[in-house]
């Protein structure tokens, strides 16, 4: 085999290497809640299975009257795992910005910050993917019922990241 030959398939098999970093990462959280490991598995656990019944690509898009975009489950999402995902709470912003912002809702909001590429300004959590993190509101802590329901959505991002999902209107 010649040279450059092997240099191509070297550098090849060399690039296939340096894809997720997190993939290879010990499966698990970098909790910065008030809540336990156990408890985010358990929500990790209850995105996985709704992923593996239905899919919808599309839930901050409807809010605009857009039709849903469902697909079937994927019963992939059911064998992603997180790797070192750090989820954590930032405070909310005040009812003075939102005012500001055409939103009106009393302190504590429950909203933050969302950075691009959010389609959003604020919301109630966001997902990023690399680093893997999914913050949220700190005042939704203490709401056992919403908190769960926030991170299983944000955590059902995670999984579709991992499976390769268009991500726009999530």
């Amino acid at each position: 085999m010649g040279r450059s030959l092997r240099f191509v398939l070297l550098s090849a098999l060399l690039l296939g290497c340096a894809g997720n970093k997190n993939q290879f990462a010990p499966a698990g959280f970098l909790n910065q809640t008030r809540h336990s490991d156990a408890d985010l598995w358990t929500i990790w656990s209850l995105a996985q299975k709704s992923l593996a019944n239905e899919i919808n690509l599309n839930p901050v898009q409807q809010t605009e009257n857009a039709p849903p975009d469902i697909l079937p489950g994927d019963s992939r999402a059911l064998s992603v795992m997180p790797h070192q995902l750090t989820v954590g709470p930032q405070p909310d912003v005040s009812s003075a910005i939102l005012a500001a912002a055409g939103i009106h809702r009393p302190d504590p909001t429950g909203m933050i910050s969302c950075p691009q590429p959010c389609n959003v300004h604020y919301a109630t959590a966001y997902s990023t993917y690399e680093p893997a993190a999914t913050i949220y509101a700190s005042s939704w802590e203490s709401s056992e019922n919403n908190f769960r329901d926030i991170l299983e959505y944000e955590f059902e991002n995670q999984i579709l990241f991992a499976l390769g999902y268009d991500m726009t209107w999530r």
